[in-house]
């Protein structure tokens, strides 16, 4: 078959990526004719990722997905083994395809107004459309090299979108109040860059390991052949546990999680609608599918093979997760920046989701509990946090300016606003029926279904952050849209320029979200007395189906959907009712009702003091890598070339110098002068000039003496002729 007849029989799996990034080429070409047809040229491209992506979906709903396609073969390795191009179709890949693609289409709708008059839109749109296409093309790939094409392409887009405002402008730094530092969007972007390319290198760690054991990168081959490879793996003691920490290294820096997540809140550096794709459904996303895709692999090794170092990975990345999710909320509880709020919301809820994977691997049973988990809640988060980035870049638009302590009181300017964000708000907390509570009540239950005593610990610290979670939704709801206005608001009313709702083309893209994940949370309430509509049931049946296409059937009969009990389903739903009875009476009390004044009880205690100069400080996580691999290394190098280079190499090269000037010196003389001036240049002349003169002296010019030369000559010639035998 060829390669346009493969594309024709499958051409959703191609067309979702390949046509955004043919979109990403078209811009700077639209830009020249029109900036109208560019503008509606980004909005059709993206569309065209939705309906690609969506002719997928009858395949996911049948049960039969067209799994591995290969369109050709790229290249042959080094063992001989080719790496070829293609895609893998099955209901994993498709679901968060179409996740990325029509939240993503949403954002560029929204982007056509909120960009509206920029003039740079040309690379705006290249990079969106090029960014949106990488991320599709890091889903839909069929082998770890295309994956990590995608996943460098995602990470060069979001360099250039984090950091757009590259001029820094003083207006687009992010951070502060003053004396508090604040960042560059230049910073920003390479801040984003270099922090997620330590993961990179991690991962491009993995790969080396996996292919010297594996022989292939293709994801099919290494799930379904896992048992051969990892044996093989597991002889050298260590080197399991070392290929899950390495593998694990891209997913924690792309999905922002500890200790690689530090890049994040200075993302919010770039426009809103970037924040909202990155953060939402896009890029911090990437890290949480390749835990997925590969976490059968391990689930093999842990539990058909019993290697205990396989069970690294989901003890790594639950551990990792649990810490994630409280550090992030207990630093989104101090925050100030509107934007940043949401940011560190999104490093805790993306913890949520690594930590149903990483529970998934606790127990046999736990797996597709687990998976399903993690999937739900990137599903869900993705709907309700997109809307809320949404939102944000509506307020931020209209007030013109990032601090929530200058907004207040704008529900009476922003209706729409207030109330999306506000329901938006409500399924971040985990408020039912909500879309956020049963995706986050899944991860509750993994815990729960994993049944061991480091997963009701992890359970414990998820259950802490969900409290968080409700407290700091309710701090910047409150301090945006309730109370009194602030003077900020005030002086803007006076200089003529009064807050005003966002245009309609900004907020219908939010409500679309807001309707979405309101009807999934409704099917969830459904789906309790009618499970074939639960969103649950149905990711967790997809789950299974994927795990089915890619084991050998004996390994895949055996990851059976466990049937949670009534008694497990009713502690997980108390724990979500004790998380927001404690976190909504915290929030309700401190700043929607306002009958606790927060900063008096903060400035109350030389604890409290503390403890909030702490969180404010970012754990001062942020101010120690500064210390240690910014100032550190700028420190060391200087240090370095006082006490080496100064030292030693700076004397060391002058010696060097004037031996090298004496030995030059002396070389010309010898050499130079003596042997080539000397010798060749006076020498071969002068013995030439004097066999030249004595020479000439036979050359008499007389005939008498020229007939006497021939006849010698001639005599010669005889003499020669009869010795040699020519007569």
């Amino acid at each position: 078959m060829t390669v346009i007849e493969t594309i024709m029989q499958h051409p959703g799996p191609f067309l979702a990526w390949m046509l955004p990034i043919f979109g990403a080429l078209m811009m700077p070409v639209l830009g020249r004719i029109n900036h109208k047809l560019r503008d509606y040229g980004a909005v059709a491209f993206a569309f065209s990722a939705v309906v690609a992506a969506a002719s997928m979906v009858p395949d996911l709903l049948s049960g039969h997905t067209a799994g591995d396609i290969k369109l050709i073969t790229w290249m042959t390795l080094p063992n001989g083994t080719p790496l070829e191009f293609g895609v893998l179709v099955d209901p994993l890949s498709i679901i968060i395809a179409n996740v990325v693609a029509f939240i993503s289409f949403l954002i560029v709708v929204y982007s056509t107004s909120y960009m509206h008059g920029d003039p740079h839109l040309d690379r705006y749109w290249f990079l969106f459309l090029y960014f949106i296409g990488n991320m599709l093309l890091l889903v839909m790939a069929n082998n770890l090299v295309m994956t990590l094409i995608g996943w460098e392409g995602v990470g060069i887009c979001s360099y250039g979108l984090i950091g757009y405002y590259y001029r820094d402008a003083k207006e687009r730094w992010l951070g502060g109040p003053p004396p508090t530092e604040m960042y560059p969007p230049s910073h920003a972007g390479m801040k984003a860059f270099v922090v997620t390319g330590i993961g990179d290198v991690l991962i491009l760690g993995a790969i080396f390991i996996l292919y010297y054991y594996a022989g292939t990168f293709n994801y099919h081959d290494l799930i379904h052949h896992s048992t051969e490879w990892l044996s093989h793996m597991a002889q050298v003691p260590g080197l399991v546990a070392l290929f899950a920490v390495l593998l694990l290294g891209g997913p924690i820096g792309k999905s922002a999680q500890f200790p690689l997540h530090e890049w994040l809140p200075e993302a919010m550096a770039g426009p809103t609608s970037v924040s909202a794709l990155i953060h939402a459904a896009t890029m911090v996303k990437a890290g949480v599918y390749l835990v997925a895709r590969m976490s059968p692999v391990f689930y093999v090794g842990t539990w058909t093979l019993n290697l205990p170092e396989a069970q690294v990975y989901f003890i790594a990345i639950a551990l990792v997760g649990a810490f994630t999710c409280f550090l992030a909320a207990t630093q989104a509880l101090v925050a100030v920046e509107l934007k940043k709020i949401l940011a560190y919301s999104t490093v805790s809820q993306i913890g949520y989701m690594m930590l149903g994977l990483g529970l998934s691997g606790f127990s046999e049973g736990a797996y597709i509990p687990g998976l399903t988990a993690g999937i739900y809640h990137l599903a869900s988060h993705a709907m309700f946090k997109g809307a809320l980035f949404l939102g944000a870049g509506s307020v931020i638009h209209a007030v013109h300016t990032i601090y929530t302590f200058n907004m207040g009181g704008l529900k009476k300017y922003m209706k729409y606003s207030y109330v999306l964000m506000g329901i938006a708000t409500l399924s971040l907390s985990g408020v039912p029926p909500f879309s956020g509570f049963w995706s986050k009540d899944a991860v509750f239950l993994a815990a729960l279904e994993a049944g061991t005593p480091l997963a009701y610990a992890l359970l414990f610290v998820g259950v802490v952050s969900a409290a968080m979670t409700f407290a700091y939704s309710i701090r910047y709801i409150s301090n945006t849209f309730r109370g009194d206005a602030s003077k900020y608001i005030h002086d803007m009313e006076h200089h003529g320029h009064a807050p005003h709702e966002a245009p309609k083309v900004m907020w219908v893209p939010i409500a679309i979200l807001v309707v979405l994940f309101s009807i999934t949370g409704l099917l969830g309430l459904v789906g309790v007395f009618v499970p074939n509509l639960n969103p649950e049931i149905f990711i967790e049946e997809a789950m299974h189906n994927t795990v089915h296409h890619l084991l050998p059937p004996e390994i895949a009969d055996q990851m059976h959907v466990t049937h949670i009990s009534g008694t497990t389903k009713l502690i997980g739903a108390g724990l979500s009712a004790l998380a927001l009875a404690v976190g909504g009476f915290l929030g309700y009390n401190f700043y929607w009702a306002r009958n606790w004044d927060s900063w008096a009880w903060v400035q109350a205690s030389d604890t409290r003091k503390s403890i909030h100069n702490f969180l404010w400080n970012r754990w001062y996580m942020n101010a120690f890598f500064y210390r240690v691999f910014v100032d550190g290394i700028l420190n060391f190098k200087q240090v370095l070339y006082d006490g080496f280079e100064a030292k030693a190499l700076v004397p060391l090269s002058d010696v060097v110098a004037s031996v090298s000037q004496s030995f030059s010196e002396m070389t010309y003389q010898v050499l130079e002068e003596g042997a080539i001036f000397g010798v060749i240049n006076k020498g071969v002349p002068s013995v030439i000039i004097g066999a030249y003169h004595r020479i000439k002296k036979t050359q008499t010019g007389l005939l008498s003496m020229n007939l006497v030369y021939v006849v010698v000559m001639l005599i010669a010639i005889i003499v020669l002729m009869l010795e040699t035998g020519g007569f």
